[in-house]
């Protein structure tokens, strides 16, 4: 991936390792985290949003099911809020305002 902060974009030499061409990324997953080349946190946070409410529909199936309340809390705890929390102090102080929205809503 490579990163360029040059208000002038151009396009980059190809890189060689051992006489290998090195492919150019838009964007990887790297340890559970989207990391785009200009280093915007969108991708992530859709990610991250869809992945919630994905545990939310199970969570309010749940809730269906009349069960305790301290074991709603526990799926809670263990799915939806460890999802929201992972990697946060890395990418929510860039988030952009409607990727923050977006997080909130959940």
């Amino acid at each position: 991936m490579v990163v360029d902060f040059r208000r002038a974009r151009q396009d980059h030499s190809p890189l060689a390792i051992n006489s290998s061409s090195v492919e150019i990324i838009k964007n990887i997953k790297f340890l559970g985290v989207h990391l785009a080349e200009n280093l915007t946190w969108t991708l992530n946070t859709s990610s991250i949003t869809k992945r919630a409410q994905q545990c939310l529909y199970f969570l309010q199936k749940l809730r269906e099911t009349n069960l305790p309340s301290p074991i709603i809390t526990t799926f809670y705890r263990g799915t939806v809020e460890s999802i929201l929390s992972s990697y946060i102090i890395t990418w929510f102080g860039n988030c952009t305002a409607f990727d923050r929205k977006t997080l909130q809503t959940i």
